[in-house]
């Protein structure tokens, strides 16, 4: 069994990045798990535990559908939280414009949703996890740090394949490493 997820590896610029580490220093006091800046990507599917044997079918997918996309740009762009003001779970940026990171979603979805996979519960909302909260014992400080950074973006990200991802946890944080880079082969029509 592995632990996969197929994914956008993301490199965004430095000033992004210096806000982020201004964002986690200011609520260093808080427990929040942060993803580490190697780690930054946008998850396209979680599949958790998955049969070994499975994997050549989750890859023939992605090759599909990536095949049939086009390279996009996007920008990280506004800080958010998903759960209540009263119990955030987890804190995230957005994607904009979403519209073909959406569509890429939706397709392998359903491609493999085809071949056995069902898709995840929760609706299809395209975003980059930064920080997973696990308690937090200044609330109006947090939501104070979430107000004074909403307006994080980064600069234009060119987006062009995406990964198969096993995750290997450590007690020091989770090992991302790439089984297969699928590239997107589509052209823009000129």
């Amino acid at each position: 069994m592995k632990r996969l997820f197929a994914a956008l590896k993301i490199h965004p610029d430095d000033d992004f990045l210096e806000i982020y580490r201004d964002l986690q220093q200011e609520l260093s006091h808080e427990q929040i798990k942060w993803v580490e800046e190697r780690n930054i990507h946008v998850t396209l599917k979680f599949f958790g535990e998955t049969e070994e044997r499975t994997i050549p079918a989750i890859a023939d997918i992605l090759r599909k559908r990536a095949s049939l996309a086009t390279p996009f740009n996007m920008q990280l762009s506004g800080l958010g939280i998903f759960g209540s003001s009263y119990a955030p779970k987890v804190v995230w940026v957005g994607i904009e414009p979403y519209t073909a990171l959406s569509n890429l979603m939706k397709n392998i979805h359903e491609d493999l949703r085809t071949a056995g996979f069902e898709p995840d519960r929760q609706n299809l909302v395209p975003h980059l996890t930064l920080g997973r909260i696990k308690f937090l014992r200044d609330k109006i400080c947090f939501q104070r740090a979430i107000n004074k950074y909403k307006t994080i973006a980064s600069a234009s990200l060119l987006i062009h394949e995406a990964v198969l991802f096993e995750s290997i946890l450590r007690r020091e944080g989770p090992e991302y490493i790439a089984l297969e880079k699928f590239p997107f082969l589509k052209k823009e029509l000129p």
